[in-house]
């Protein structure tokens, strides 16, 4: 966790103060306050509260290396799926608490890398930050048609509160915990596994990852949470590319959702195999978030990836 003064963490978020405790007790505003001195727009074109009548809105502030935000991203990514073509508009504002955080290229490949589709603000002088009087990275407002503020979350958690919140003013049914439950991230017993040379703590491979282009080859067995090259495959910091004619992939996890963040300079088509059972085909191209494998079953699983092609490019595993 980080902070920009020394504090506890408050249900799961981290806090920003610029001054004594009581500034960090946000005021939430009843009506919601426009987007303020964006420097940039990722995903989409300068939007005002005013073009976004008649839709409902959920304003997410976060930044990108905040480990709070990244557990967050599961759940909008769930409703943005589910509600955006019903009426629901997400906007993320990235208001940043390191400089690093500030370049847009960073924020832009921070975008890509967790499959993010909805519009970003790039709120590098924190001025929507402090026109909405907000403390806390992630924080969740939920913006009716008519531009209220009806509901408002901070740090990790909430979110069948937070999704029913979000149906009702779609006019929608609520949800139960029942239909919550293929949801429940305690079930999932992997970490997000990356497959760049500066975090591949999680490589099955008796030879460590390599910067050239070199033939790997997969053990017969692997434990759990580890992942294994075959094939001819070039490392680098953030991704393993595949420079062979074909290659693959072995991971074993344990969780009933599996996700990829991918790309490929050209379509490849993966061939997924779960526990020696075909699943469907996944077209990899831009970089972005991909689902390999869409379950309720969170026992242990072995995955395999079939790559056709090379210039292939996995980032990370990601777990659901």
């Amino acid at each position: 966790m980080r902070f920009r003064t020394p504090l506890a963490v408050l249900f799961g978020a981290c806090i920003a103060l610029t001054g004594l405790l009581p500034a960090a007790r946000a005021q939430v505003p009843a009506q919601a306050p426009d987007f303020t001195g964006i420097d940039h727009w990722i995903n989409s074109k300068p939007l005002t509260m005013q073009q976004l009548r008649g839709k409902v809105v959920l304003v997410d502030f976060w930044t990108y290396s905040c480990i709070n935000c990244l557990r967050t991203l599961p759940h909008l990514k769930s409703w943005w799926a589910k509600y955006k073509d019903k009426g629901l508009v997400i906007v993320g504002v990235h208001s940043p608490e390191f400089d690093f955080e500030k370049k847009t290229a960073n924020v832009e490949a921070a975008v890509k890398k967790y499959g993010i589709g909805w519009p970003v603000a790039q709120d590098n002088d924190m001025a929507t930050w402090s026109a909405w009087n907000n403390r806390y990275w992630p924080a969740e407002y939920l913006i009716d048609k008519n531009g209220k503020v009806v509901m408002h979350h901070f740090g990790e958690g909430h979110y069948m509160e937070t999704e029913n919140a979000i149906r009702e003013q779609l006019g929608m049914k609520p949800m139960t915990h029942e239909d919550m439950s293929a949801a429940d991230l305690s079930k999932i017993g992997s970490p997000e596994m990356y497959l760049g040379s500066n975090r591949v703590h999680n490589m099955a491979n008796p030879i460590p990852p390599l910067m050239f282009s070199h033939d790997y080859k997969a053990p017969a067995r692997l434990p759990l949470n580890k992942y294994a090259l075959d094939g001819r495959w070039r490392m680098s910091g953030e991704y393993a590319q595949l420079t062979g004619d074909k290659g693959q992939i072995r991971l074993h996890f344990q969780s009933g959702k599996l996700h990829m963040v991918a790309s490929s300079a050209k379509p490849v088509t993966l061939s997924i195999t779960v526990d020696g059972k075909k699943q469907p085909d996944v077209t990899v191209h831009e970089s972005r978030l991909y689902t390999l494998f869409d379950s309720n079953d969170y026992r242990d699983h072995v995955v395999t990836i079939d790559v056709p092609k090379s210039g292939f490019r996995a980032f990370t595993f990601t777990f659901g």
